[in-house]
């Protein structure tokens, strides 16, 4: 086994987690194996996990689980706990909100935090414009209502959408996602008047900003035509799609004929919005200022939280009662979301999305150096990503992936895969990981590579 521990933190619960990764057992572990039998016998086998060992406790960028193995944890949820797991500003947020009230329902009786959320939403978007938000429960719902309120602004059905996107698994966004397996195989009928249009992907199609949106742009036109098009809903960096970064100068364009054409231009910013790539939110290093943002994720440090944010005369179309639901922008992961906020302004965590991207990305492209298996190293920020290719055929290698994955976790590395074909690696670190956890991260994957 393997053994790293250099020292422990105190959590705010008082119990010490490593600050380093740590293997005592076989993983899984046997404490985590009697717990996958339990979980067998009454979990549905459609909520499949990647790596079944039961996290007990965490801290930082440390998972720790039942048995004791601490993991270095590149994944951060999914992009979830993005300024670390258990920071001590939103533990006692949540705590202090728990004790004044847990539920009363905003459209009901509102209360000041979803106030607060949509203040500081309408704050750190972009554009310098009067905004208004609805705060929902998840990223998919945000979605769902991002739709939603452009249809009823602009009196139209269509919906565009780019290849690779990922936007969900509820009726209408399992119709907007790119891939289908294992999101949508065998649950339709979906949703219509969805369209799917190409988008930029340097490393495949070659082309410029400027010519992969003519391309984008003509398959709209001609597909369903603009007058027909509610909204085009873009991530600003593809996120399951395997954090693709569109050339310069392609969503600019896109926005560009989108007002021209009377299309609401929404940004989907579920996975790579709240600070993750050294902006509050991605859409910024592309110049572009959306007319709706849909945030979720990190945005109330692991609480259940999303936002759908526009232009107010967008937001306002909806009549009154025709937005909400019960648990939509509950008051304590609101009251957890202030503290995300508060904390990246004060403790200046947009400057560690910037510290991550130099600390990972030379790593990663001294693997890159060695292994001719990595076809591309890309990302921004705290979201970056390795694609693995045949050298010489250039076929994805999903199966290379799956190894290292497997590999790494074994060895106390914690590492998420993406892409349509599965060949992506993606790290999606808290902006708590230090550069020690980094590079030992990396010296890790090189071993992996190495025995690949």
């Amino acid at each position: 086994m393997t053994d790293t521990l250099a020292s422990t933190t105190v959590v705010p619960s008082g119990q010490d987690v490593p600050t380093r990764r740590r293997v005592v057992t076989a993983i899984p572990g046997p404490k985590s194996v009697a717990l996958q039998e339990r979980r067998n016998a009454v979990v549905s086998d459609g909520v499949s996990s990647a790596l079944p060992v039961y996290i007990e406790k965490a801290h930082g960028a440390i998972l720790v689980d039942v048995d004791g193995n601490a993991f270095v944890d590149l994944g951060a949820g999914i992009g979830v706990t993005t300024i670390g797991h258990t920071d001590d500003a939103v533990v006692a947020a949540a705590r202090e909100q728990v004790g004044d009230v847990i539920h009363t329902l905003f459209t009901i009786t509102p209360y000041e935090e979803y106030v607060r959320v949509a203040e500081l939403l309408a704050e750190h978007t972009p554009g310098d414009f009067p905004k208004k938000t609805v705060l929902v429960n998840s990223g998919a719902e945000a979605v769902e209502n991002g739709v939603k309120i452009a249809r009823k602004y602009t009196g139209r059905r269509g919906v565009a959408v780019l290849e690779h996107a990922y936007h969900g698994r509820t009726n209408l966004t399992m119709a907007m996602n790119f891939k289908a397996m294992p999101y949508a195989a065998g649950y339709g009928p979906f949703a219509g008047d969805v369209y799917r249009a190409p988008n930029s992907y340097p490393l495949h199609d070659g082309l410029s900003g400027e010519a992969a949106a003519a391309r984008t742009i003509a398959y709209l036109e001609k597909t369903v035509g603009a007058a027909d098009l509610a909204c085009l809903v873009v991530e600003p960096i593809q996120g399951e799609g395997g954090f693709i970064v569109p050339a310069d100068g392609y969503l600019p364009a896109l926005q560009e004929w989108c007002t021209a054409n009377g299309v609401v231009f929404i940004a989907d910013e579920i996975q790579s919005g709240m600070a993750r790539t050294g902006k509050y939110f991605a859409s910024e290093h592309f110049g572009l200022v959306p007319d709706m943002v849909l945030s979720a994720k990190g945005i109330a440090g692991g609480l259940p939280l999303a936002g759908v944010t526009g232009r107010a005369e967008i937001m306002d179309a909806s009549q009154p009662g025709g937005l909400g639901g019960t648990f939509g922008g509950n008051p304590v992961a609101c009251a957890a979301s202030v503290a995300v906020f508060d904390r990246i302004e004060k403790d200046g965590l947009l400057a560690e999305g910037e510290r991550i991207e130099k600390a990972l990305k030379p790593g990663l492209e001294g693997l890159r150096a060695k292994y001719p298996i990595i076809a591309d190293v890309r990302g921004i920020g705290a979201m970056i990503a390795i694609e693995l290719a045949d050298p010489e055929t250039h076929a994805p290698r999903a199966d290379a992936v799956n190894a290292i994955a497997a590999a790494a976790a074994q060895q106390g590395v914690l590492v998420l895969t993406a892409g349509t074909y599965g060949n992506v690696l993606r790290f999606l670190p808290s902006l708590a990981i230090t550069d020690e956890q980094l590079a030992d991260a990396v010296d890790v994957l090189d071993s992996c590579f190495a025995a690949l």
